[in-house]
């Protein structure tokens, strides 16, 4: 064996040699350079890709190199640069020079950035827009796209709703300019506007996305980069560009896997068992009588830590495997992926696989450009219920967590005297995880194609072509079976729902660019049409088994519900540059949605930026420290049409009555039907916004940035107002009334401090001061009016704890201010009575901080050190409060 074994491997070693000593090899050789400084870059890696063959260029950053004759792709790459690749063919024993240029790999520096409807060249852009590329991305575990782009970009506000597997997220750039309609920004995935609604199923609609897949984000938030998508942009835009293959490249397969661990780390502090006992002993036992009898009786021997029980260390792993390369002409890429995430909730998880493909060929001697994507994703759910978060901090921790002469499957159960469950006692904890089952499965499809075609008669004049679906199905149910001690007394549960949407989207627009030499101008003239169709259908069915001993007298519900809206826009924009100096943007977009009547349906946004490239300018020339010095100067108007009480507010409807609650006609109880408020001259709410920035780089861009301010009014609100008692209508309508005002001032830095062959790092910090202020509720002045109350608690019928009002806040808190004794703490039941009535009402609450922060910070670094690198990244926010109900 052993000798079959070295004959194996001596016949290989000579058939190596002998192909490599008939090879017929050629030379390269020339000098690599930074291209923005001329600068050239020693160390830089020279690798003839699909072999081992290299070099690294020498401390005047020149290189020599012998390759394969024939045709061959070099790829040369330096730390903080984007990696270089050449096409080249080489005759046998030829010497060629080819000089190499790199491209630093800043955000700031890349030539061209992704705007709406196509790309621009950056020195080019008008208006606010920043670009967050995949080496920037924060690191860690990663489950939805969102968590990439935390505290990456000023004015950019991404809040995690919770700490359960896949948490939805809040995302507010520059603030929110809505106060009942949507504040979300729309999210565009390779050219597919998404619904901004979310799928039931999932607690975040983005983490049907692979974040793997991901290659850039490009954040419009003024409204001259905005209103290209007119009424779907006045909370901003933010692009998801996907990874891509490369012509010419060979295929590459890439493997990626994270394992984290998340742990509770502090918990509520609340009494142990034992002094709980010697509380409850010193407190009722002087007492005596029925009272400390029935206490005595029933204080437990066990210490048990509720939410030591609740809680558990939660793991996750994420695996994902890609194909990149080309076949041919057809550059392509191919992944798919895995995420398990454990939440730190016990029995909260979720599961998601997905796949991706995309494939973006061009034909026709360069004229034909063609993209196709296709990703599509399978998420498994279960839901904890926090409700045991709350149950937990205030079970008796001296009771135990089962019991066995408990029928309730063994689980301790407060219980009367004929052994039916305690209404009005806490539910066991753990007994709320383990007996309620709710889970889902989501299926989710999104893809498009896209073609791009330069006519060949005039190729300046290019005309594109995209078409996209998102499709998506989800499916669930939550079980709470009859044995469940804190569900006995209502009856177990087995409710079913499902649900399906449609996102179909059909765009065409020319787009003719030119270069007008004669009066050193250029020109980028854009024009389309779009039409998006947006359809939902959802049915629940509830059960509710009141007998749990008989599983008889059976209370169900059945719901259908199909939804759906449509939008039709016209767009047009034009780019003009004069002598790279003088920049001008002109954007126009006529949107019409059905959501309005169609006297009101059709809304015009307009917008017109300048930007002056000061650096340019032949007096700069004595001020070589600026290699960037832009002003920028934006106005723009967008709309709101995203409301979030239905696709039909316009239309008079009847809302059919709740479960048992009917007329009655003798002994016939009879369903009936109430009016719903509504105003059919309800139109579109607009956001005028004006915006300055001024982007700045410093030696050859080592420090580059932007200090930008904004100000946005929002007029005619589209707001829900009470409606006057007995008006036999619903207690609220939906119209137009009320304005907005938002205004704020962004700063943002990034630098690369140490740049070496072997050795890099890079430090960027942004910040944001973001205020927001109603300015107009009534129609009509109206001193008297306190506002609109909003936010309810739980604790009474119709409780609210916020309030819209003129001068304040979207969402401020509207509380009692308390009143102190001499000793600084407070006096349970007293508060200040500002009308001196001597009765506490709404006149005597005052309005105390709101939800949304003021100030709100991100810095992020990332040192590089050969193949190794260590990166962090921190986000804070300030002068946002919580209501502890």
């Amino acid at each position: 064996m052993r000798d079959i074994f070295k004959f194996i491997i001596t016949a290989v070693v000579f058939v190596t040699v002998s192909f490599t000593g008939a090879a017929q090899t050629g030379t390269i050789t020339g000098v690599v350079t930074d291209r923005a400084t001329g600068e050239t870059l020693p160390g830089t890696n020279i690798l003839v890709e699909g072999t081992t063959i290299g070099t690294i260029s020498d401390e005047n950053g020149q290189y020599e190199l012998t390759v394969p004759a024939g045709e061959i792709v070099i790829k040369a790459s330096f730390m903080g640069y984007h990696p270089t690749r050449l096409n080249l063919e080489i005759a046998p024993d030829e010497v060629k020079v080819v000089d190499i240029e790199m491209y630093a790999d800043i955000t700031m520096l890349d030539e061209f950035i992704v705007i709406g409807y196509g790309v621009q060249r950056r020195e080019d852009a008008t208006g606010s827009v920043s670009v967050v590329e995949a080496r920037d991305f924060n690191r860690g575990n990663i489950v939805s796209p969102t968590d990439l782009l935390q505290g990456k970009t000023a004015g950019v506000q991404i809040t995690t709703a919770g700490g359960a597997p896949g948490s939805s997220t809040t995302i507010r750039i520059r603030g929110g300019s809505s106060l009942s309609a949507s504040n979300d920004p729309l999210i565009v995935v390779d050219g597919v506007p998404l619904d901004t609604r979310g799928i039931s199923g999932m607690r975040n609609p983005l983490s049907t996305i692979n974040p793997d897949d991901i290659e850039s984000f490009t954040v419009l938030k003024d409204a001259s980069a905005t209103a290209i998508y007119g009424s779907r942009a006045s909370n901003g835009v933010i692009i998801i560009t996907t990874k891509k293959g490369e012509e010419g490249m060979p295929l590459r397969f890439n493997y990626q896997g994270n394992y984290t661990v998340a742990t509770p780390i502090r918990t509520i502090d609340v009494l142990d068992a034992n002094t709980h006992r010697e509380l409850i002993t010193e407190r009722y036992q002087p007492v005596g009588g029925s009272a400390w009898d029935f206490i005595e009786n029933n204080l437990g021997e066990h210490n048990t830590d509720w939410q030591d029980q609740i809680f558990r260390n939660a793991f996750a792993h994420d695996h994902n495997v890609s194909a990149t390369g080309a076949i041919g002409p057809v550059p392509f890429r191919a992944a798919i992926g895995h995420t398990d995430q454990d939440g730190i909730l016990d029995t909260d998880n979720m599961s998601r696989t997905s796949f991706s493909l995309g494939a973006n060929p061009t034909l026709l001697d360069d004229h034909l450009t063609i993209n196709f994507n296709l990703r599509g994703i399978y998420s498994d759910n279960t839901f904890a219920d926090a409700g045991a978060i709350g149950a937990a901090i205030q079970f008796d921790p001296t009771q135990p967590v089962k019991d066995p002469n408990s029928p309730y499957e063994r689980y301790y159960t407060w219980t009367q005297d004929d052994g039916r469950p305690e209404e009005m006692a806490t539910a066991n904890p753990v007994a709320l995880l383990h007996q309620r089952q709710d889970v889902s499965d989501v299926y989710r499809l999104i893809g498009n194609l896209q073609l791009d075609y330069k006519f060949h008669f005039l190729p300046e004049l290019k005309a594109n072509l995209n078409i996209g679906y998102d499709h998506s199905n989800s499916e669930g149910s939550i079980t709470i079976p009859f044995y469940a001690g804190y569900a006995y007394n209502e009856g177990s549960v087995n409710n079913l729902w499902d649900q399906e949407k449609k996102n179909e989207l059909i765009e065409f627009y020319l787009n003719y660019e030119t270069d007008l030499e004669a009066i050193n101008s250029r020109l980028d003239v854009m024009a389309g049409y779009s039409w998006q169709h947006i359809y939902q259908k959802s049915t629940s069915l509830n059960r509710n088994f009141k007998d749990n001993l008989t599983g008889i007298d059976v209370e169900w519900n059945y719901n259908e519900f199909p939804t759906e809206n449509y939008l039709v826009s016209f767009f047009g924009r034009m780019n003009y540059v004069f002598m790279d100096r003088y920049l001008f943007t002109f954007t126009l977009r006529n949107d019409g949605s059905s959501r309005f009547h169609e006297d009101h349906r059709w809304g015009l946004f307009p917008s017109a930026a300048f930007a002056w490239n000061i650096r340019r300018e032949p007096f700069m020339e004595n001020l070589p420290m600026f290699s960037e010095l832009k002003l920028r100067l934006g106005y723009g108007v967008t709309g709101q049409q995203e409301i979030l009480l239905g696709d039909y507010p316009y239309l008079a409807r009847y809302t059919r009555n709740r479960q048992g609650a009917y007329y009655q006609f003798g002994d016939r109880f009879i369903d009936t039907y109430r009016p719903e408020g509504y105003d059919e001259n309800l139109k579109w709410e607009e956001t005028t916004t004006y915006n300055i920035g001024l982007d700045f780089g410093i030696f050859d861009d080592r420090y580059y940035g932007s200090l930008e301010f904004y100000f946005r009014e929002t007029e005619d609100l589209i707001n829900q107002i009470p409606v006057p008692a007995g008006t036999n209508l619903t207690n609220i309508i939906i119209t137009n009334i009320g304005n907005l005002e938002n205004k704020g001032v962004e700063f943002n830095i990034n630098t690369r401090p140490i740049v070496r062959s072997d050795f890099l790092w890079y430090l960027g910090f942004n910040a944001t001061y973001n205020v927001t202020e109603i300015t107009k509720l009534t129609a009509a002045p109206d001193p008297s009016f306190l506002g609109v109350q909003v936010g309810g608690i739980q604790g009474g019928v119709g409780n609210t704890i916020q309030m819209h009002s003129v001068g304040h806040a979207p969402y401020s808190f509207f509380v009692y201010e308390q009143i102190y004794d001499a000793d600084g703490n407070p006096i349970e039941g007293l508060y200040v009575d500002r009308t001196g009535d001597g009765e506490y009402g709404d006149r005597d609450r005052r309005h105390l901080k709101d939800p949304a922060p003021n100030y709100f910070f991100g810095i992020n670094s990332t040192f590089e050190y050969k193949e190794w690198d260590l990166s962090f990244a921190g986000r804070a926010h300030f002068g946002n409060y919580v209501y502890n109900n």
